[in-house]
């Protein structure tokens, strides 16, 4: 009977430890997924004030004489993929592949108003006014913060799926719905500044212009490799 109670007993202590244990291991992935649904909420909202600029840049554009209409169509589709590309901006997301098709339907509109704004050098009337100038500088200033807001994403992903992929979390971190998050991956050929070709071109034609994946935002980090391959 001693024996009975006795083992009882340290069953009972060992329940205790591992649920503080579990407490304490679940209240920190809490913290550690709000800090990452919150740092995508950032990037949602820059990647908005990116789009909410670009109908007044069209308009800006339009009046233009001549201007290149291949260029202003591309923005305008570029623009409309990405209303079609949504995800949950309060949360962030679990799916790579969703986040995949999100991150090219917005290096596509980064690329068309990139080449945009290229081509615009060659408007010397466009550059001139105030307006164009200003949507210039904040259409860039917007890319910059783009490009700001993902690396801090990406470094807050990072400290959560380390978190929920190491010893002993990992073995709570699934059970209570912890999956790891994708990270954002640099494009192909951000680091290239876009190409201007001027040396083909005839009088009153628009340059040639081989435009980089995000050309005015900066190259993102390398995304770290998780100790074990994400969940999707």
């Amino acid at each position: 009977m001693k024996t009975a109670f006795k083992f009882l007993g340290i069953v009972t202590m060992l329940a205790m430890v591992l649920g503080s244990s579990g407490c304490e291991y679940y209240n920190r992935l809490v913290t550690l997924r709000q800090a990452t649904d919150r740092s995508w909420a950032d990037v949602q909202n820059v990647y908005q004030r990116r789009a909410d600029l670009i109908p007044n840049l069209v308009r800006s554009v339009e009046g233009a004489a001549n201007f290149e209409k291949s260029t202003l169509t591309s923005v305008i589709q570029a623009r409309q993929q990405v209303n079609k590309v949504q995800l949950n901006p309060n949360a962030a997301p679990d799916s790579p592949e969703a986040l995949k098709r999100f991150q090219q339907s917005q290096d596509q509109l980064s690329s068309a108003v990139s080449r945009l704004l290229v081509v615009a050098e060659r408007y010397p009337e466009l550059k001139s006014t105030e307006n164009f100038r200003d949507l210039q500088t904040q259409l860039e200033g917007t890319e910059n913060r783009i490009a700001v807001e993902r690396r801090k994403f990406n470094e807050t992903v990072q400290e959560y799926n380390n978190a929920t992929q190491t010893v002993p979390a990992v073995f709570y971190a699934k059970a209570l719905g912890f999956l790891p998050k994708p990270y954002f991956t640099a494009s192909e050929g951000a680091e290239k500044a876009p190409q201007v070709n001027f040396n083909s071109m005839i009088p009153g034609a628009a340059p040639t212009v081989t435009p980089a994946a995000t050309p005015l935002s900066t190259p993102l980090m390398t995304p770290p490799v998780p100790i074990h391959s994400p969940t999707p």
